[in-house]
């Protein structure tokens, strides 16, 4: 059976630069009154990126909420009403220094839909030609490259760890085996 909760009032409780929390009262399937916590996040675009050597370029860095350094795809916030696409391009650029002669959609997912409305589109970033990073004044990145084999492998042994990174390279490697690109 589907229920869809009943929202009777919405309260944001904090308005931040990157996410806002607001507080929603339900009604839920069994018909009590429940309140539900939801991140508000604007999305944005991750990216799976693929050199003509066949490997796939990752990034290295702190993310305070873990407490540590993950080894994700390059990724980013959209700004305002940027399409996707956009993010997309500008966030290759900004983190990579890349630009890509072909970016392919390979799905859109929610990040955390338990209490996040967070909604990441990923792409497959091929053809690329270099150029400078553009870091925001707070990141520290560093760029490695990897091959599929070496993440399959970081994959299992739990040194990747970042939930659109495993989704995006697994989407990517099929579509990548199936056009016989890997």
């Amino acid at each position: 059976m589907t229920f869809e909760e009943k929202v009777l009032k919405s309260n944001r409780i904090y308005e931040g630069k990157v996410v806002n929390l607001r507080c929603d009262e339900v009604i839920n399937v069994s018909g009590r009154l429940a309140q539900r916590e939801i991140v508000e996040h604007n999305g944005g675009a991750a990216l799976v990126v693929f050199t003509d050597q066949k490997k796939f370029v990752m990034v290295k860095q702190y993310r305070n909420a873990p407490g540590k350094i993950l080894i994700e795809t390059p990724a980013g916030k959209t700004d305002g009403n940027e399409d996707p696409y956009e993010t997309a391009v500008r966030e290759l650029r900004e983190e990579t220094g890349y630009t890509a002669g072909r970016i392919e959609k390979l799905a859109s997912m929610y990040a955390s839909p338990g209490y996040c409305e967070e909604f990441l589109h990923i792409y497959l970033c091929m053809e690329l030609s270099s150029g400078q990073t553009e870091f925001d004044e707070s990141e520290a990145i560093d760029i490695c490259e990897y091959t599929a084999s070496e993440i399959l492998s970081m994959i299992e042994l739990g040194q990747i760890e970042d939930a659109k990174t495993i989704a995006g390279f697994f989407l990517a490697k099929y579509k990548l085996e199936q056009s016989g690109l890997l």
